[in-house]
């Protein structure tokens, strides 16, 4: 039966699944910890802001370089060095009290990250075979799913028995254990990387930018269908930054009531996941791409539109069920097309267009909330979501083998 997994084809899949639950609870352990950590030495929500910008400036920096070193370099051990380093400057963080400091601790953690999660997607699309990576997909969704619904459960049982502080050492911890299960996965590169990583020079990474225009325009569709994948992310991060202030504002929700908000959110994950994984087969990346994504345009219509706690977490369920079907079919369609070889550069450059726009709608969305209507800003941007997700469908429907 599709639902069943064969261990042995699937034992270094399922050690990688492993290790990126382990990374994505302690993430959100060290979010809601620094989050509490900032906002309690300033008592700021501009300095909460400022906080909230350091990965996208974070993968601007970062981004015009580390593809060429991604696609030049032994992915496993640069994952396995991210997780330590990212580790040992988490550690460092509860030892200093300057606010300053603190940023660009955390502005080195997220360049860190910038540079994991273009590695970790060559490393798992070279690991995955092709039949098997939208069953994987939907069960890394599973495992996000997973990190939202036991990563703030933790922290708060952390938060009542230690501190803050202790808790980001703890998060250090679980970067730790990320890297030693990569240690038990095989290698997936072969070349002699040290020597390709020496030949990487600024005019090594013009030629590359070059190389990633050369095939954008001789594969304008994958290309498209890419761009298509940034602007979800780019409209969920703008409309999510709504969504705190929304239902605490707007809805006045307790911070209990928020919290099981974010439960439900997590749920609809979970069930989105785990159908998305039971039924490979029989859903289509055009099913998934282009009827995945408008529907989580309607739900954040849905929650916008809310009047009541019970209408807003129906719309919170459907938004993390219908997202695991675009997220899912977005990523395999971008595994499926682009060559492994060319993808750390390929996702890293198109990052730039993706974090510059984060921050420009981002900022947009906030000061029109700010000078009109929370809830009208919302839904105004949850419209404009449906109607992207409508150019999604019109585009992906028909395309048969292409998608």
């Amino acid at each position: 039966m599709s639902f069943l997994i064969d261990f042995h084809k699937w034992k270094s899949p399922l050690l990688l699944l492993a290790g990126i639950g382990i990374s994505n609870i302690g993430a959100w352990v060290y979010l809601i910890s620094l989050n509490l950590m900032i906002f309690a030495e300033t008592g700021s929500a501009l300095a909460m802001a400022i906080l909230y910008t350091l990965a996208p400036v974070a993968a601007i920096c970062t981004n015009g370089w580390a593809g060429s070193f991604i696609d030049r370099t032994n992915t496993r051990r640069l994952m396995i060095g991210l997780d330590l380093f990212r580790a040992m400057i988490i550690a460092l963080i509860p030892l200093v009290s300057s606010i300053p400091i603190i940023y660009l601790l955390v502005f080195i953690v997220n360049m860190g990250s910038a540079v994991f999660q273009p590695a970790a997607m060559v490393y798992m699309t070279k690991l995955i075979p092709k039949e098997q990576r939208q069953r994987f997909n939907a069960l890394r969704g599973f495992i996000d799913s997973a990190g939202i619904l036991i990563g703030p459960a933790i922290a708060g049982v952390l938060f009542l028995v230690t501190t803050t502080e202790m808790t980001l050492f703890i998060n250090a911890v679980a970067l730790g254990l990320s890297a030693i299960f990569l240690l038990f996965l095989p290698n997936v590169d072969t070349m002699d990387d040290e020597d390709r990583v020496k030949n990487v020079t600024w005019k090594v990474i013009l030629d590359d930018a070059k190389a990633v225009a050369t095939f954008s325009r001789s594969h304008m569709y994958i290309s498209y269908v890419y761009v298509l994948f940034c602007t979800v992310t780019i409209f969920m991060t703008a409309i999510d930054s709504l969504e705190a202030a929304f239902a605490k504002d707007v809805l006045m929700m307790t911070d209990t009531s928020y919290g099981l908000f974010l439960v439900m959110f997590g749920i609809g994950i979970v069930f989105g996941s785990t159908l998305n994984a039971a039924f490979t087969k029989y859903l289509s990346l055009r099913i998934l791409i282009g009827v995945g994504t408008p529907l989580v345009g309607i739900s954040y219509m849905l929650l916008f539109s809310a009047s009541s706690f019970i209408i807003a977490v129906i719309g919170g369920l459907f938004i993390g069920f219908f997202l695991t079907f675009a997220n899912t079919g977005f990523l395999t369609f971008y595994q499926n097309h682009v060559p492994a070889s060319l993808m750390g550069r390929f996702d890293s450059l198109f990052g730039i267009f993706e974090a510059v726009m984060i921050i420009l709608l981002t900022l947009i969305v906030g000061i029109t909330a700010e000078m009109f209507s929370i809830r009208a800003v919302g839904l105004i941007t949850s419209v404009l979501f449906l109607l992207f997700g409508l150019i999604v469908l019109f585009s992906v429907i028909g395309r048969g083998r292409q998608i």
